[in-house]
């Protein structure tokens, strides 16, 4: 997969291997990705982390969030409003879409992700708000299987990059943050 493809095809080709996997790669990416964000020197102190339920085809999240609360960290979860900017909820109580600036790790979705951070989203543009919003000093990482990390890819002035990649397999920080 290279930036020579358009974003919508790029989502489509992802979108394609994600269906694809079977769920018992789906689970293990899931420990291995929790293991992997848990692991991360940032969240160590973290007491409020912003993070998001997995669509089935996503990179899981599921054992991150559980593994989140057990730690007492408070968790923030999206809420998609009508102008497709992010709402904040906790524990069931609407936060607004400020409540990201109280956040200090900022996992967020992708599609697709450069090893220097920039980042494809599903195109609506809510994580390009969110991670513009987010206080500088927010560790921002993004979640992806292996094979989503590519070489390059088409990018717009909108467009905002993350701080850190997480795939089952490995760690990438992110070696410039220039949409930040």
């Amino acid at each position: 997969m290279t930036g020579r493809l358009g974003k919508g095809e790029l989502r489509a080709e992802v979108a394609g291997r994600r269906r694809a996997r079977p769920q018992a790669e789906r689970d293990a990416a899931a420990a291995a990705l929790a293991e992997r964000v848990l692991a991360l020197p940032g969240l160590a102190a973290a007491s409020t982390v912003t993070a998001y339920e997995s669509f089935p085809t996503e990179p899981g999240t599921g054992p991150l969030l559980e593994a989140l609360r057990g730690r007492g960290v408070q968790v923030l979860l999206p809420v998609l409003r009508d102008d497709n900017d992010l709402d904040w909820v906790a524990d069931g109580e609407a936060l607004g879409v400020d409540a990201v600036r109280s956040a200090q790790v900022l996992v967020c979705p992708a599609v697709a992700v450069t090893p220097d951070g920039r980042r494809l989203g599903r195109g609506g543009g809510s994580y390009d708000r969110v991670l513009a919003r987010a206080d500088p000093g927010t560790l921002t990482v993004a979640l992806l299987h292996n094979d989503e990390v590519v070489d390059d890819l088409p990018s717009e002035p909108h467009d905002r990059s993350v701080d850190v990649v997480v795939t089952p397999t490995r760690t990438l920080r992110a070696r410039g943050s220039a949409g930040r």
